[in-house]
């Protein structure tokens, strides 16, 4: 027996279906004209009545139950023209959704497409070319210019610049040298690469973005979830109003009608179409966000709440300011840097960091150090004693610095750690560090309040000062400081109960109980990231702030996507009904427009597919 594909079906049936429009037209119902009709319905409408049955085995009375039913019944009363014009249209309109469906989910084919195919390894001195499922934790692969990195790894050697759009969502490439990390499903744009296989097959980067995206898109949102349960009640209903209308008119023709004008086709597919397309514009800009229900919560939220360090900020303490008293810039720089050559503490490595920017690298270390808890570095350098720490520490040694408490105090008020540096005489100078805010977090403050997100606050567990002055700079609703983990979920707990619902953003990793405690947790630079991939609902594959505003925009635009969809499902059912119940609408015309209304709710979907491709902030607002 030939099995037909659905594109073949659809073509049959079609060439039937106009045939048969032809000898209607020409030589009216003779018995040829009626064959040809018949012959028509039987094609198309098998795989239409298979389904039907399939679906009753489950206790699923749906569409296909609805139009079969309709399609016998015209059968029954020698309507065979009509019985041939529903089966073709209805099979004809799901073959086109599917096919438009497919664009729904292009995001996900594109990602599967960057799967790397093959993996070119050293062993045994030799190099070569396996699957990726073969390769090893442990394994050094090579990789060249065009190809695709396999594994989550470290480079061991070579430098390559690295186009990082799979999982960042950002084209331009990004710099690799060695000890950097590298993801699976990169590409190499020019140099090349040796790398130690640290993540393989399922475990890599890629791989888990893939899973959790295919997985976000199979998650319902709420009014999805109604929708379906409606439906469950919708289409016995019908059938049973139907059967009241035929026994009180006795026309059996528009009781057959009202059924196939009542399938909830548009409405049932008017939800799940945006929030498919939804997630997957979302992944494309490197955005994962794990399902509809979450889609439809985060443009919602009335509240943000920042962590500082790794978010707001670069999360790494730089120089910012050197003043001295007698004493040359570089020359302080280089004596303090010798000073913290044996610090682990991160002001010390910004220290180190500045000196060596400005002079180059330093190999003297001091002739003695001592750390002192709470205050900072004793040290002798060359044969000098330095201090090098806070007032107590000068303090302690009863070093007087009274004349430059104004400028000390000052930079503490604009949220800078202060390091003095002096000997037992007195302060030669004052080091202003501080972490540096993230270039686009202005910008992002900015566009979440023209978005209309209504408070906007920043928990930290810095002191109130730096926190203060962080605030201040961004332009943030209010702080607050001094908060450990724990704290961080108290302070949210409050938040949300004054304000509603509350989203957290972090960096996913101390931030994991506050993330998990709000009612969105959204991490950023989620990228290999465990934590963040994990405990947050919503994912910032980058470093990248802005894309929350991305994130936040793109949600409320599936979410007015989807009621876009559902008032024209609705209005378009409640006209057909109105035709039907006034004579004014058959059968087959009621199928053509159901038909067309289901295509017309899909290809609204797919525009949320180039949501923020045109850049301006207004334009993705108003899409």
């Amino acid at each position: 027996m030939i099995k037909l594909t659905t594109g073949q079906r659809v073509l049959i049936s079609g060439l039937l279906a106009v045939t048969s429009f032809i000898l209607k037209s020409t030589i009216g119902q003779q018995p040829i004209t009626s064959i040809v009709m018949i012959a028509t319905a039987v094609m198309a409408g098998t795989p239409i009545l298979r389904n039907a049955i399939s679906a009753l085995r489950y206790k699923i009375l749906g569409i296909d139950a609805l139009v079969s039913i309709a399609v016998l019944g015209a059968m029954f009363i020698g309507e065979y023209w009509e019985a041939a014009a529903v089966t073709f249209l209805f099979m004809f309109g799901e073959y086109l959704e599917s096919k438009t469906l497919e664009k729904t989910r292009s995001s996900i084919k594109a990602l599967l497409e960057l799967a790397p195919d093959v993996a070119r390894v050293i062993r045994n001195g030799e190099e070569l070319e396996i699957s990726p499922e073969e390769v090893m934790t442990g394994d050094t692969l090579v990789i060249k210019p065009g190809e695709k990195i396999s594994v989550d790894g470290t480079v061991i050697e070579g430098s390559a610049y690295v186009n990082q759009a799979a999982i960042t969502g950002e084209s331009i490439p990004v710099s690799k040298q060695l000890e950097d990390g590298v993801f699976s499903g990169t590409i190499i744009e020019s140099g090349y690469l040796k790398v130690r296989a640290d993540r393989v097959g399922e475990d890599t980067t890629f791989a888990r973005i893939l899973q959790m995206v295919e997985e976000a898109q199979d998650k319902k949102a709420k009014t999805q979830k109604f929708l379906e349960e409606f439906s469950k009640y919708y289409t016995p209903s019908i059938i049973i109003l139907s059967l009241v209308l035929l026994l009180f008119t006795g026309d059996l023709v528009l009781s057959l009608t009202l059924l196939v004008i009542a399938c909830p086709g548009a409405l049932v597919i008017s939800t799940p179409v945006s929030i498919v397309a939804g997630i997957g514009n979302g992944a494309k800009h490197g955005v994962l966000v794990k399902g509809g229900e979450v889609m439809e919560k985060l443009g919602k939220v009335k509240i943000l709440a920042f962590d500082k360090t790794g978010t707001l900020t670069i999360g790494k303490p730089m120089v910012n300011r050197v003043k001295t008293y007698g004493l040359e810039e570089n020359e302080l720089l280089r004596i303090a840097a010798i000073g913290e050559a044996y610090s682990e503490h991160p002001l010390g490595r910004a220290i180190i960091n500045q000196a060596e920017k400005a002079l180059g690298p330093l190999t003297q270390v001091p002739e003695a150090s001592e750390i002192i808890v709470g205050q900072g570095l004793k040290v002798v350098v060359e044969g000098k004693t330095i201090l090098i720490g806070n007032r107590k520490l000068f303090a302690e040694n009863a070093v007087n610095i009274e004349e430059q408490e104004n400028y000390i105090r000052s930079e503490e008020e604009q949220g800078q750690t202060a390091v003095l540096v002096g000997d037992l005489s007195g302060l030669w100078g004052v080091i202003s560090i501080a972490d540096q805010v993230r270039d686009d977090s202005k910008k992002l403050i900015t566009n979440l309040k023209r978005l209309g997100v209504e408070k906007i606050v920043m928990l930290s567990g810095d002191n109130k000062r730096v926190a203060k002055a962080i605030a201040n700079e961004l332009g943030i609703d209010d702080h607050y400081g001094e908060l450990l983990p724990e704290g961080k979920v108290k302070v949210l707990g409050e938040l949300q109960e004054k304000h509603g619902m509350a989203a957290m953003v972090g960096d996913g990793v101390n931030d994991a109980p506050a993330l998990a405690s709000a009612d969105l947790g959204i991490a950023i630079g989620g990228a290999g990231t465990d934590v963040a991939m994990e405990t947050a609902d919503v994912v910032l594959m980058s470093d990248e702030i802005r894309k929350l505003s991305h994130a936040i925009g793109l949600s409320r635009a599936t979410v007015r996507n989807m009621k876009q969809n559902i008032y024209f499902a609705l209005l378009v059912a409640a006209t057909l009904l109105t035709g039907v119940l006034f004579k004014t609408v058959n059968l087959s015309f009621g199928m053509l427009v159901h038909e067309l209304s289901v295509l017309l709710v899909v290809i609204n979907a797919i525009r949320l597919l180039g949501y923020g491709d045109r850049g301006k902030s207004k334009k993705q607002v108003a899409l």
